[in-house]
């Protein structure tokens, strides 16, 4: 386990199995637990029966198989200390007096933990359990002496890490899982954040679907991790065939999953985030409302165990075997395993095509439905959105269009300007243009530099230290093309020109918002000017996600024409465009002043979604491989960068206009983020201190 960042490495394993030969079952798993040690597993769950075999039948009742299981166990667990410092979960049958259970046992460091039997057993279509095993519900005692230790036994233990709250988990067996009600439910409503399924579910049509479904939504019922682990090769094949069907879901999200129909030992292995879960916990009273309604209900014994501690470095570079996991592949690139869960570099948008295209379709019938029910209740007047040919813009008249085709069949009330200032390029300017004429727009242009000018002059301002008293509007711009330094920069010439822009809109009709999720975060937007609207359907989708939806649009919402206009868009530097862009001075570049979108955005999901401290942020960073493009001490830069703007502009996200929340990150007071305006940065930057 990192103990510094909470992740627990998890793994199912699944041997080849000789029915009815413990002996020779158990050193398959002590073959695997090898591995397991060499992989640096903590907890491995093991199949249903795996001492045995599932499809024993009339078997399961020789005294013969139960002796020789027992032994079998107990060889087990005192050959396995020397080879596994980890937790292992394997299945039996146990004879407890008179009762045949069919019995999950946790054990670690030469000692048997405790015993769970199985609850629920099948007697229908192809299953008889309840022909061999009798139902945990009629188990007579709690505790049964095995080789002279009184051992726990019962459906009401739940095991923990004495070294880490976080870490406690719970156990079920196969059917239990496809109950109304599974055992693993009231473990994780009582504090189990892994859940452990032993399994011997067969393989028919749609079956692995189905199965796979179950385990993501027990998980995300459950906001815990749930490892299920079903037998393979080596089952019984008289009527049915078994699959070795494992799985390894944290809140909804496969994690890890084996490829079926194995006929060589596997483990499959991924890094649980209890830090991850425990956020989602802490912030569901829903959730803790059900935990204090079965903690009433239900009697638990808590059992202590002892997961090993390791750093980061320690975690991370062990030597690591091949495994079917397929995360767990070695990247030569950066000379060593990577973390056993995949960490996307883009958290805000699926990695698969085909996953990215559907959520981007949704989030824009989102954006539109939002919209167009807003502008349905308005009396009839004009709909005003200010276009600059730059990324949000063009979204946000994307979906204003798209929204009132919807409620009007006619984009005829709309109303595009566009306000060129000071640092307006040739490029956004004719892209702006172009892409309200292509939509069939009506489209205004407004020059702003001369009432900017005058205003400045109003207010005694001289930027850039030019006295601009005596002189006039030409000589100005005269002076400003000739600007050779690079370093120029003034903030009142700059926010004078937006909201300039915020006057000009909001005199004209309904405004139309178009700021972004990561700018608010940042803060990167002028007070009472871009910062403000009357609607904003952009208000909480970050910039990353702005690109994948433009580039969507255009691929498979308009015609060629309009989409070669939106790919240049998208080609385009991320700028303001606020201060002076003459023939001696570059564009002023966003990305170069508060750093990169794709950072940003990486940050603002982490420290957001999950409540992941910044140490931790870095370290995912790293695992998202951020490093292969920035070094270490770019992203520690940006990352204070990130953590002090947002800390600073909280007062410009108090006062936002309405917007739709769109995903599972928000900033709107009313909603996700309440927040105090003079909150200190201190505690957050501790780590940056040098």
């Amino acid at each position: 386990m990192i103990s510094e960042f909470g992740f627990v490495r998890l793994a199912t394993a699944v041997p080849i199995i000789a029915l009815a030969n413990p002996e020779k079952n158990s050193k398959g798993i002590l073959e695997l637990l090898i591995d397991c040690q060499e992989n640096n597993v903590d907890i491995v769950v093991f199949p249903e029966l795996c001492l045995t075999g599932y499809s024993c039948q009339e078997l399961f009742f020789q005294t013969a198989l139960h002796e020789a299981s027992l032994q079998c166990l107990l060889a087990l667990v005192q050959e396995s200390k020397a080879i596994f410092n980890g937790i292992a979960i394997v299945g039996l049958p146990l004879v407890v007096d008179t009762q045949l259970l069919n019995c999950a046992v946790v054990f670690q460091g030469g000692r048997i933990l405790g015993i769970v039997p199985k609850t629920y057993l099948p007697n229908y279509k192809e299953f008889y359990e309840s022909r061999y095993f009798t139902s945990a519900r009629r188990v007579r005692r709690q505790e049964i002496v095995v080789s002279g230790e009184t051992i726990p036994l019962g459906t009401d233990l739940l095991f923990q890490d004495k070294n880490d709250h976080r870490c406690v988990f719970g156990i079920e067996i196969c059917e239990d899982l496809w109950m109304p009600i599974p055992p693993s439910s009231i473990q994780a409503s009582v504090g189990a954040s892994l859940l452990f399924n032993l399994s011997a579910s067969n393989e028919t049509i749609g079956k692995a679907t189905y199965r796979r479904e179950l385990v993501s939504q027990q998980s995300a019922r459950c906001l815990a991790a749930y490892v299920y682990c079903s037998a393979g090769w080596g089952e019984s094949s008289t009527d049915l065939v078994f699959g070795g069907h494992c799985l390894i879901a944290e809140n909804g999200v496969i994690l890890a999953e084996s490829e079926r129909f194995q006929m060589t030992p596997s483990l499959s292995i991924a890094d649980v985030d209890l830090q991850r879960l425990q956020f989602d916990r802490t912030q569901s009273n829903s959730f803790n409302q059900s935990f204090l309604s079965n903690l009433e209900n239900n009697h638990i014994r808590y059992i202590l165990c002892d997961l090993p501690q390791v750093s980061s470095d320690q975690f991370l570079n062990h030597q690591s075997v091949e495994s079917s996991a397929p995360v767990a592949s070695l990247d030569s690139r950066r000379g060593g395993p990577k973390l056993r869960r995949s960490v996307f570099p883009h958290p805000f948008a699926p990695a698969e095509k085909g996953e990215l295209n559907a959520r981007c379709r949704e989030i824009f019938d989102i954006q539109i439905s939002g919209l167009a029910k807003r502008l349905a209740m308005l009396p009839k007047q004009p709909i005003v959105i200010g276009i600059s040919g730059g990324l949000d813009s063009t979204l946000a008249l994307l979906v204003t269009c798209k929204a009132l085709a919807r409620l009007t069949g006619s984009t005829n009330q709309l109303l595009a300007i566009t306000m060129p200032g000071f640092g307006t390029s040739e490029r956004t300017k004719n892209n702006a243009k172009s892409l309200v004429t292509a939509l069939e727009i009506p489209l205004q242009e407004i020059d702003i530099r001369e009432i900017c000018f005058a205003e400045m002059k109003l207010i005694g301002h001289n930027p850039f230290q030019i006295d601009i008293r005596q002189i006039e509007f030409t000589d100005f711009c005269q002076i400003l093309d000739n600007l050779e330094s690079e370093n120029h920069t003034d903030l009142i010439f700059e926010n004078v020109q937006a909201r300039m822009r915020t006057s000009i809109l909001m005199n004209r009709g309904f405004v139309i918002g178009t700021g972004d999720l990561s700018e608010l975060a940042l803060g990167w937007c002028t007070y009472n000017a871009d910062h403000m609207s009357m609607y904003n359907p952009n208000a909480s989708i970050p910039k990353t996600l702005v690109q994948f939806l433009v580039r969507w649009v255009a691929e498979n919402e308009v015609a060629s024409k309009v989409a070669d206009i939106l790919l240049d868009i998208l080609d385009t530097p991320i700028s303001p465009e606020l201060l002076p862009s003459g023939k001696n001075r570059l564009i002023q570049s966003t990305e170069s002043t508060i750093g990169p979108y794709e950072l940003h955005d990486f940050f603002l999901y982490y420290f957001l979604r999950f409540g992941t401290p910044p140490e931790k942020i870095l370290f995912l960073a790293k695992q998202a491989k951020f490093n292969q493009n920035y070094d270490d001490f770019t992203i520690r830069k940006w990352l204070k960068v990130f953590i002090k703007r947002f800390f600073q502009n909280q007062f410009k996200r108090s006062c936002l206009p309405d917007g739709p929340k769109v995903g599972s990150v928000s900033l709107s007071p009313r909603g996700d983020w309440r927040m105090p305006s003079d909150a200190e940065d201190n505690t957050w930057l501790k780590w940056a201190i040098e």
